[in-house]
């Protein structure tokens, strides 16, 4: 039997999902299936709409080897799992003549655990054990969510969260899930045959194609212990997101509040003078850390030392204690023990970590405003480390034994690969060399007609904006603006702060023009009720600037504040960059310049989500027309007509306002 070609499985899997064939489309599935058979390392820049789901998934599964494939967001593995996967297998069957399974893994911690539904929660010490759902009130939200979350569990197939709609709060979830460190084990659960996070591991070890998480595959790759099946093919959508989501699975934090809890845990299972050794050390660490200052911690000052080494020691002399007693007094003991591990180890990790000391590492103070007064009084201060560079481990971990394609709309800045592939740990594109994974970068570009459907414009009339000043001219702008559109506008601020500032003041100076603001509801209602009116706007800041697909004409003007630089006083981005710098490069450009060029080119891609779409992205900002990196940055944005003529930009959004409302009303 003749193999079937890849055209013919593509234009299967086309039609069947109810889309059109597209030359970038068809481009980057004949270099996935080139990587794969290959053993080689692809990055491909993908635009909006070039259908990239399909563009991987179909050589892939015609290849026929285990592929995991690790998204960001939610959304995009639910798609892959409701709607692309389902399709396009039914669609290649009658060609290939298989069926391939698929399956999705998520943490343990995503998954209902019956233990715990059933037998109650292990409650720190001056709660005593009790059962959550008897000691919730039914009439409380968190009584009501409990009561929901027992019945579902007996409808459940899958126990994941993400299949309980409406949602539960956390504090409720946390009631029925456990982390991988609490969980007692299938063998020593009473509940283990029917384990949720077990059967997901079991059809996994099964499927063909497995969809995951980045922060799943960060574990898997950083922990030593697989989670995930063996494959042969790895495939990173959203991959602009790896290296922040990998920084994070790579971060410890310690915390009194956290160290306390881990106090209280331990102390019913171990004798009094090696619980009082953890308590006293607990006590040092939480005076020292009110009076922690924000920043980073070059080098560990003594007495904070001091302190790691006490809780370091003595944390590692409980968990000796907790391997070597039985308190058979304890109800549900080794549900108790287990969750007195995980917390006390936890917190000798990282202490020993930080007292260990290590080049690659970043340690700094971060406060947080308390909220919830004397109660919360700990979340205000903690220590954090983090790698310096994610960049090694990726290189080591992420491109030995297997073929790897990375794709994303963003992966081309400043006009090639290699900022991108340098923060992955590959050598710039076409180095040869032992160890050196070998890969190639393709940018299929994007179905839509960038300089005819957009324009980008700079306002290089205003102020440079500086730190947490006035900007009274960009409020000014910004009004007309939004004027001038009739509404329409998605508004991505580089803080939060800013974000509150701008929607009060405009709140008063348009109030024909309803904001909404991020912080103010879900971020899916909001984007519903922004989708749903013309006149709307929504203002917010990070997970606006890529969450947000608006196509249509109720998002027809995307603003963007200031050039989104990392803040200076981000411990981790300036030791980067400083890192860069000692290295003899320029941190700035690879550091500073790098995350503002990626988050400015997801901003800019809200703007033209469909082929009909029409608008301008504003960058109130004069730096992008007047500094010398300005360049750079443009070079990351889509090829928009490009102005920094404000009256033409006011009469194309009036243009672009008449058109919508004609078009509407006939």
């Amino acid at each position: 039997m003749t193999k079937p070609s890849l055209p013919d499985l593509l234009h299967a899997a086309v039609s069947a999902v109810g889309g059109v064939e597209r030359p970038g489309q068809v481009t980057m599935a004949e270099a996935v299936a080139e990587a794969i058979d290959d053993g080689s390392h692809l990055l491909v820049q993908a635009g909006t709409g070039t259908g990239k789901s399909l563009g991987y998934l179909v050589p892939a599964l015609a290849h026929g080897e285990r592929v995991v494939v690790a998204t960001a967001t939610l959304a995009l593995q639910r798609q892959l799992v409701e709607r692309d996967l389902p399709r396009t297998v039914d669609s290649l069957h009658p060609q290939l003549r298989r069926r391939p399974e698929f399956a999705m893994l998520k943490g343990r911690s995503n998954y209902l655990c019956l233990h715990r539904l059933h037998e109650g929660v292990p409650q720190d010490e001056e709660e005593g054990l009790f059962d959550p759902f008897e000691a919730a009130a039914p009439t409380s939200k968190l009584g009501q969510d409990l009561l929901r979350l027992r019945d579902w569990s007996d409808e459940t197939e899958t126990g994941d969260r993400d299949d309980l709609t409406p949602g539960v709060s956390d504090r409720a979830w946390g009631q029925v899930s456990v982390s991988s460190r609490e969980c007692l084990g299938a063998s020593k659960c009473a509940y283990g045959a029917e384990c949720f996070a077990e059967a997901a591991r079991e059809r996994a070890k099964l499927a063909e194609v497995v969809v995951t998480n980045h922060a799943l595959l960060a574990i898997d790759a950083i922990e030593g212990a697989p989670v995930l099946p063996q494959h042969e093919v790895l495939i990173v959508d959203e991959a602009h997101e790896l290296v922040s989501r990998v920084t994070g699975v790579a971060t410890g934090e310690l915390t009194p509040g956290q160290v306390n809890r881990a106090v209280r845990r331990a102390a019913k299972l171990v004798d009094e003078k090696v619980a009082d050794q953890l308590q006293t050390a607990a006590e040092g660490f939480e005076k020292l850390m009110e009076l922690a200052l924000p920043g980073r911690l070059e080098e560990i000052p003594e007495d904070l030392g001091y302190a790691l080494m006490a809780l370091r020691d003595a944390s590692r002399a409980v968990i000796t204690a907790l391997g070597s007693t039985r308190d058979r007094s304890v109800q549900d003991e080794d549900a108790v023990r287990k969750q007195a591990l995980a917390s006390v180890e936890t917190v000798h990790g990282v202490a020993e970590r930080i007292t260990q000391g290590s080049e690659w590492d970043v340690v700094w103070y971060e406060r947080h405003d308390p909220r919830g007064g004397a109660a919360n009084r700990y979340s205000g201060a903690s220590l954090r480390v983090a790698p310096l560079s994610v960049s090694g481990l990726l290189r080591e971990k992420l491109f030995a034994d297997r073929s790897v394609v990375l794709t994303s709309a963003t992966l081309k800045l400043g006009g090639d690969f290699n900022g991108v592939g340098a923060s992955l740990g590959l050598a710039p594109e076409g180095t040869q060399g032992e160890d050196v994974p070998v890969w190639k970068g393709i940018d299929v570009g994007s179905p839509f007609d960038y300089p005819k459907q957009g324009i980008l414009y700079v306002a290089k009339h205003l102020n440079r904006p500086a730190r947490d000043g006035e900007r009274g001219d960009m409020l000014d702008e910004l009004t007309e603006l939004m004027q001038a559109a009739g509404g329409r506008t998605l508004g991505l601020f580089s803080s939060m702060r800013a974000a509150q500032q701008a929607a009060e003041e405009l709140r008063t100076r348009i109030p024909e023009l309803p904001i909404l603001l991020q912080g103010e509801d879900t971020l899916g209602e909001l984007i519903k009720n922004f989708s749903a009116d013309p006149k709307t706007c929504l203002f917010g800041t990070l997970s606006l600037w890529q969450g947000v697909d608006v196509p249509g004409p109720n998002c027809q003007l995307v603003v963007m504040d200031k050039i989104p630089f990392p803040r200076p006083d981000d411990p981790l981005m300036s030791a980067r960059q400083k890192a860069v710098e000692d290295a003899g490069g320029n941190g700035f450009m690879a550091v500073a310049a790098t995350h503002a060029a990626l988050l400015m080119a997801q901003g800019a891609g809200r703007l033209v989500r469909a082929t009909g779409d029409r608008g301008v992205v504003a960058v109130l900002d004069p730096r992008l027309a007047t500094a010398r990196y300005g360049s750079y940055l443009k070079a990351s944005l889509p090829d928009f007509w490009y102005t920094t003529d404000r009256n033409q930009v006011r009469k194309s959004l009036a243009a672009i306002d008449a058109a919508a409302k004609t078009a509407t009303t006939n």
